[in-house]
């Protein structure tokens, strides 16, 4: 009998970090308090609290003058980037994040990691990630971070594959809905912050529990 993983053709799998295949240390209010401490003496405009800090930070900088902004700029994300580094020095792998990976890796799937952290921080909390996955786009490599499709697109250019072959697999509906966007299949996992009723509303072509059960799910463990 042919798996699932077979009979969708699926060529290459493209993982979240946090919450995905690390147990993520992150405090995004934290880092949203750090760094609006941070641009407290630039700028007197507040950053939306309705918005996700890089969009909210992004529309605070189009309404600066271009010298100002880029200092507004260099502040955040130095206060955003030592929130992050911080988190990674007390992440994890999960258990079922390296088998996975293995069985990817042994049946000749590419793979690869698609974040909106920082390159210093994934590589602390994951040193070894180059060794298991043949493309890792942190925010620092792409224009236009998730949800935008552009950074599914820049993974799949790397990886030379088709988005229909391939499956996004991430813990917020964000990442379900940048997997959309580009045309990808999408699966949500259940192992970060997200809860399960709120993942299932994104509409993901799967859910699990976390990306072990997914894979065994898809027939690949």
């Amino acid at each position: 009998m042919s798996s699932l993983f077979s009979l969708h053709d699926i060529k290459a799998v493209l993982f979240d970090f946090d919450g995905t295949l690390v147990e993520s240390a992150l405090d995004f209010s934290l880092m949203r308090r750090r760094a609006v401490a941070a641009i407290a003496s630039l700028t007197d405009i507040p950053v939306c609290a309705q918005k996700p800090l890089m969009e909210a930070l992004d529309g605070l900088y189009a309404m600066l003058d271009e010298s100002t902004a880029a200092r507004v700029r260099e502040r955040a994300m130095q206060a955003v980037v030592q929130v992050e580094v911080e988190a990674a020095a007390r992440s994890r792998l999960f258990p079922f994040t390296l088998p996975v990976l293995e069985a990817l890796r042994s049946q000749g799937t590419a793979t690869a990691v698609i974040t909106r952290n920082c390159r210093e921080a994934v590589f602390r909390a994951f040193p070894a990630l180059p060794e298991y996955v043949a493309c890792v786009l942190t925010r620092d490599a792409v224009r236009n971070v998730k949800p935008h499709p552009e950074h599914v697109g820049a993974a799949l250019a790397i990886l030379g594959c088709d988005p229909g072959q391939s499956l996004l697999v991430g813990d917020h509906p964000m990442d379900i809905e940048a997997g959309k966007r580009a045309g990808t299949l999408t699966a949500g996992v259940a192992s970060g912050e997200t809860a399960f009723e709120r993942l299932q509303e994104a509409g993901p072509d799967w859910l699990a529990r976390d990306a072990g059960e997914l894979i065994r799910r898809l027939g690949v463990l």
